[in-house]
């Protein structure tokens, strides 16, 4: 059941250090809406997650009702998928496949310290994390996940669960295709492309488009070898195999 009016129950699927970190966003959205008088936005229900040596546990403070598939009889609760890492940067987008959720049951939380433009767009299920900034005409598609720190500047695209790690910076005008991964501390030159499913090692300087399914690290950055599997699976069965994202080279990122 929901709360006071104006308040309603959020479920975070996953249990982990991103989950973790949007459950102190929830409560830092709370605090800031009693701060302003208003009724929180969120009432944190609990984690689901499906590794089965976790239920009933609390998790700083928040306790694990079960596994994922517990959404579906939670029916009244909002939900946001918070899974992922750079071992396996895909799982966000095969949990919400598997989960089959309308759009409407998907949750967007913003931290009150981000700073999200008036001609920018979040869609369902992303993430902003503390002292995120959005600047102009920015497009952030669905389950996406930002880091603490990351500034987007203008005209950016960032496509659905693509995940950009804590410090990262877009130049104006860059695109991550669907699923990218943008490792901590990147930089992104202006009108530059990640393609699809693709990886920036940590501290990467991107200088030059990076084609779907490949990783590249470095300053500046440099093919290093194909993605994992999990990332070309998904790739394609996104049938993006030849890059549809503006910028991208035609090429097979199996090479």
């Amino acid at each position: 059941m929901n709360g006071p009016r104006g308040t309603e129950d959020l479920l975070i699927v996953g249990a982990g250090g991103f989950a973790r970190e949007t459950a102190q966003a929830v409560r830092d959205v709370a605090a800031a809406d009693v701060a302003r008088g208003l009724p929180p936005r969120w009432r944190l229900v609990g984690h689901l997650d499906d590794d089965p040596a976790l239920e009933g546990r609390v998790v700083d403070g928040v306790p694990v009702l079960g596994g994922s598939e517990r959404v579906h009889e939670l029916w009244a609760a909002r939900v946001v998928v918070c899974v992922g890492s750079p071992r396996d940067y895909a799982v966000r987008a095969r949990v919400v496949r598997r989960l089959g959720l309308p759009v409407n049951r998907y949750a967007t939380v913003v931290h009150p310290t981000a700073v999200v433009s008036a001609s920018s767009m979040l869609g369902a299920g992303s993430v902003l994390l503390a002292h995120c900034v959005l600047t102009a005409a920015v497009r952030v598609g669905s389950h996406v996940a930002v880091m603490p720190q990351v500034v987007l500047t203008h005209d950016d695209a960032v496509g659905d669960f693509a995940t950009l790690a804590s410090g990262v910076r877009l130049g104006g005008g860059v695109r991550l295709g669907r699923g990218a991964y943008v490792g901590a501390g990147s930089l992104v030159r202006e009108y530059t492309t990640v393609g699809a499913w693709s990886l920036t090692g940590m501290g990467s300087t991107v200088l030059a488009d990076v084609p779907p399914g490949e990783v590249w690290a470095g300053s500046p950055a440099r093919r290093l070898r194909a993605a994992d599997a999990p990332a070309l699976d998904e790739l394609r069965t996104d049938g993006e195999m030849t890059g549809r994202w503006p910028g991208t080279r035609m090429e097979s990122p199996v090479a």
